[in-house]
């Protein structure tokens, strides 16, 4: 497994295509491997492509990749990078290997976390209709989403609690009888996002089908429960919507800096 950085260029057209379409990046991605046939489908127990966009500042935008085979991404900086300074020694993004960091885990180590995910629900408007999936618009309900014991324990880890102390609100709750998530756990979700784009938007074309994902980015700190179930989350994503630069989880040791382990 690799994982790779690409710094994105925001100044240029190409860049701001990408950016504003997943489908036209998940394409960019994914022709980074020349083994994989955009036919192919992943195994469901294979580790996957997954692919995340941070978005640090207007004007530095970050695109992390996990990855089975290591990429090329020469097409990507000739189209949203800086391809006047690359060379062999610097070629414009970074990859290295994945397995010292998949190697180390260990349960109960601690690490701090950042994913960025499509947490939806299925609900049933009315009686005798189909449930249908939608997603989850409140920060409450989002931060319900991943911090859901049944979902932890799938994914090899739990989000640290805070100590009292550090609480605001009584056990980290606002209401007795409906407890919520509030400040209990060591968890921000920021940066949501609606991202509306057509099917057919990677090859230019009109009349696809329109599709809508909404995004949030989680970061807190988690314990290892399960360190098989965790590298699997690492490697295959977490939730729906990883084509669409959904899933990707990394890690960080706790108190380090923000730089991907």
């Amino acid at each position: 497994m690799f994982i790779s950085r690409f710094r994105v260029n925001t100044a240029r057209p190409g860049a701001r295509k990408l950016l504003s379409s997943p489908q036209a990046m998940h394409a960019a991605v994914m022709s980074s491997f020349p083994h994989i046939l955009p036919s192919d489908s992943p195994k469901p127990d294979a580790p996957r492509v997954l692919w995340r966009l941070d978005h640090r500042a207007r004007a530095e935008v970050l695109l992390y990749i996990v990855s089975p085979d290591q990429p090329d991404l020469t097409h990507l900086v000739e189209q949203a990078g800086w391809p006047a300074v690359a060379s062999r020694e610097s070629p414009g993004w970074l990859t290295r290997s994945y397995a010292p960091l998949l190697d180390r885990l260990s349960a109960g180590d601690r690490w701090s976390f950042r994913l960025t995910a499509n947490p939806v629900h299925k609900i049933r408007r009315k009686e005798g209709e189909e449930q249908k999936i939608t997603a989850h618009l409140t920060p409450v309900h989002q931060m319900k989403w991943l911090v859901d014991e049944k979902r932890q324990e799938r994914l090899g880890f739990r989000v640290c609690e805070k100590p009292d102390a550090r609480r605001l609100l009584p056990a980290g709750t606002t209401h007795q009888e409906r407890p919520h998530p509030g400040d209990r756990y060591e968890l921000a979700v920021r940066d949501a996002r609606s991202l509306s784009f057509s099917k057919s938007g990677a090859a230019g074309g009109r009349g696809g089908k329109p599709v809508t994902v909404v995004t949030v980015t989680y970061e807190g700190h988690l314990a290892v429960t399960d360190p098989g179930a965790l590298r699997r989350a690492l490697t295959q994503g977490i939730g729906r919507a990883r084509g669409y630069g959904c899933g990707l989880m990394t890690l960080a040791p706790v108190g380090g800096s923000r730089r991907t382990a």
